[in-house]
């Protein structure tokens, strides 16, 4: 007992909810993870097909089981002029990266990865980008 009295005991619970702009930012994080990782797929000559489980019930035997199943996975780039650009969607909505701006070009699709590995760090690290963006676009403002 004498150990424990030279640390700061408190009493406390863990909260149970995130918040809410967390929730959001691991979203858009994910999504963007998606993104390069089939830029990378499609650079390299490969298929990339996220998965993710499912528990689903037999509908004969009444026994549920896991079951994986591929997301369906669309660029948010696509290419003109000679050019390639990317939009960023949440909810459906395309978020603005800088006011005025909603999408970035890029000069060919090498540096589309680099593109977007620094959108996500952006959306990631940058309080401000995801409370300003996302909240008007879902009616919470």
């Amino acid at each position: 007992m004498s150990s424990l009295t030279s640390l700061k005991l408190v009493n406390t619970q863990k909260p149970q909810q995130v918040a809410p702009i967390i929730n959001r930012r691991n979203l858009l994080s994910t999504q963007l993870f998606h993104q390069i990782e089939l830029a990378k797929a499609l650079s390299e000559n490969r298929k990339y097909e996220p998965t993710r489980t499912q528990v689903v019930k037999d509908k004969v035997s009444g026994l549920r089981r896991t079951v994986e199943k591929s997301i369906r996975l669309k660029p948010i780039w696509w290419s003109a002029d000679n050019k390639v650009y990317i939009q960023v969607k949440y909810s459906n909505k395309v978020l603005e990266l800088v006011k005025g701006k909603n999408s970035v070009e890029v000069a060919s699709s090498n540096e589309l990865i680099n593109a977007l590995s620094v959108i996500t760090l952006t959306a990631t690290q940058t309080p401000l980008f995801l409370a300003t963006q996302i909240p008007p676009l879902l009616g919470l403002i």
